[in-house]
């Protein structure tokens, strides 16, 4: 059975981009340089000597070696194997079978003291199979971090906890300086992109339930573009994220990682990514990230999001 479909009828045809029928080679502006150098090797070291999973390394990300070179990484916590089974992502699919590391929090405070960062990512695999679906657990990491560095600013990318607002609750009560979760694509391919159990109204409630906490998180979440979607269909998924009071947003090119997984239907063109950034700042998001290699987490967002927060704050930037 095919992974993705067609275009419904009447909708805008996808702008002119590069077409990529099948597994084409990438583009040059996709193309990278394999990971390497002593800081990527020291961090790689501290990540195994603790036993502890990056998404960078999990969901194959093509930044690992710009982001680990310089000293950023992002940590997925809950273990390797998550519930469900989204058709683009490289990530393990399985049942955990109620399994987790309840040492991971403690683990990862002393891991980023020896990584010396000032912006952590935490995201997660989804765990249906936990009561909780994972968000104490969560919070307990995002805690031990702020104890054992209260100056480091910390990003929670969650998943969508079936829509339970007490679960965001949970994590929001632990005080992340940003509480993220992916609509990964426009609403009419979310069947055909995420799992079944995902939905684009509960991801967008997720998010807007955040934003009206008492002790409010900026928010955030991630597009993947190259799967179907029009250019029509990008701009109201970034119209509904801004009514939803979402403040950062970033939008990149989805890859294949494998034959098995989803196939890439065109290469967005760098042009086509800098209209959807002119597109979300009209818009009023506090930050656009959109470009080929633009992932929901990488250095050059974390960086200047650290600098907008710290500055909001009245701290130096």
């Amino acid at each position: 059975m095919s992974h993705h479909e067609p275009a419904q009828s009447g909708a805008l045809p996808v702008a002119p981009r590069h077409a990529t029928p099948g597994r084409q080679p990438k583009p040059d502006w996709l193309r990278v340089q394999a990971p390497g150098g002593d800081n990527y090797a020291h961090i790689k070291k501290v990540l195994r000597e603790r036993g502890l999973h990056t998404v960078c390394e999990e969901a194959r990300c093509p930044n690992v070696g710009e982001c680990w070179a310089g000293g950023t990484a992002t940590f997925m916590v809950l273990g390797d194997v998550c519930t469900r089974g989204c058709r683009f992502c490289a990530v393990t699919s399985g049942n955990p079978g109620g399994v987790v590391d309840t040492h991971e929090p403690a683990k990862i405070a002393d891991a980023v003291r020896a990584m010396e960062l000032d912006y952590v990512v935490l995201t997660m695999v989804n765990r249906d199979d936990l009561d909780d679906e994972g968000a104490g657990h969560v919070a307990a990491c995002v805690r031990a971090i702020k104890v054992a560095a209260p100056e480091i600013l910390v990003e929670a990318l969650v998943g969508d906890f079936s829509g339970r607002p007490e679960l965001v609750d949970t994590v929001c009560d632990a005080r992340p300086d940003v509480l993220a979760h992916n609509i990964e694509t426009v609403e009419r391919l979310q069947t055909t992109v995420r799992d079944q159990r995902a939905d684009f109204a509960r991801s967008l409630a997720v998010l807007q339930h955040a934003k009206q906490r008492g002790s409010a998180p900026f928010t955030k979440s991630s597009i993947m573009v190259g799967v179907g979607e029009s250019r029509r269909e990008v701009h109201d998924a970034l119209r509904a994220l801004r009514h939803h009071q979402v403040d950062f947003v970033t939008l990149g090119q989805y890859l294949q990682p494998t034959p098995a997984h989803l196939a890439v239907r065109e290469f967005v063109t760098p042009d086509a990514f800098d209209a959807y950034r002119v597109v979300g700042e009209e818009m009023g998001f506090r930050y656009v990230a959109a470009g080929p290699l633009v992932r929901s987490s990488y250095r050059a967002g974390e960086l200047f999001i650290s600098n907008l927060i710290r500055s909001d704050e009245g701290a130096p930037a």
